[in-house]
């Protein structure tokens, strides 16, 4: 088995690589790993979608995955969800991608410029309908995610995205993640640990100690299940 680890930064999951055995040198943006029969490459993206895409493109036109993991940190738009808290994001979005009419926001699909429906969009979405199956994973709690080029802080531009595709999340990453898999019939999971709320400002107040350290836990009982 050959599995595929993406991230947007080492930062997010450092201590999940040190428990890793290193193969060779890194290549780039890739580094190799083995953990008992199982080969793990770890690509470090670099924050965004433009990044996501071209390095996830470039890496799985060049190897074959029997699975690929995205872990990360993220945002809420629920305050149910807690600090902390891990999540499976099973289908995400680009609320960003649209036409600004008059005052009104409408999606490339609504005036007409992309087909909601084709592959790999289901209804405008992206939906994963082949994750990884895992017990860890079947643990998380499942969310909708959106993809966003920016943190919001202005509750106009929030309750838009809200309105429009009522996500539970929001990462810079996961939609690129979820297209490049879904059209190359890669099973994948989306894992994040939350760290703020959305509308938050005050970024003292977001716990990345706690959601790093959370993230790295949930990603190492994941991957150590599905080299057993």
């Amino acid at each position: 088995m050959r599995i595929l680890i993406v991230a947007a930064t080492v930062l997010e999951i450092r201590p999940f690589l040190k428990k890793l055995n290193p193969l060779g040198k890194a290549e780039g943006r890739v580094s190799h790993y083995q953990l008992k029969d199982t080969q793990i490459d770890v690509l470090i993206t670099g924050i965004g979608m433009m990044q996501t895409a071209y390095c996830l493109g470039k890496q799985i036109s060049a190897s074959t995955y029997d699975l690929a993991i995205n872990a990360g940190i993220c945002g809420s738009y629920r305050e149910d969800l807690s600090i902390g808290e891990m999540v499976h994001v099973m289908e995400d979005c680009v609320p960003e991608m649209g036409s600004e009419e008059g005052e009104e926001f409408l999606s490339l699909f609504e005036i007409g410029l992309m087909d909601p429906d084709k592959s790999p969009f289901d209804q405008g979405r992206l939906i994963n309908r082949s994750s990884v199956k895992s017990k860890h994973l079947s643990k998380l709690k499942v969310v909708k995610g959106a993809t966003v080029n920016r943190i919001h802080g202005k509750l106009a531009g929030i309750q838009q995205i809200i309105s429009m595709y009522h996500p539970d999340i929001e990462s810079m990453e996961g939609a690129a993640f979820l297209y490049s898999c879904l059209s190359d019939h890669i099973p994948s999971a989306q894992i994040r640990c939350i760290s703020n709320y959305v509308a938050e400002k005050d970024k003292s107040r977001w716990d990345l100690p706690l959601s790093f350290n959370n993230l790295n836990k949930a990603l190492w009982k994941i991957t150590e299940e599905l080299t057993i």
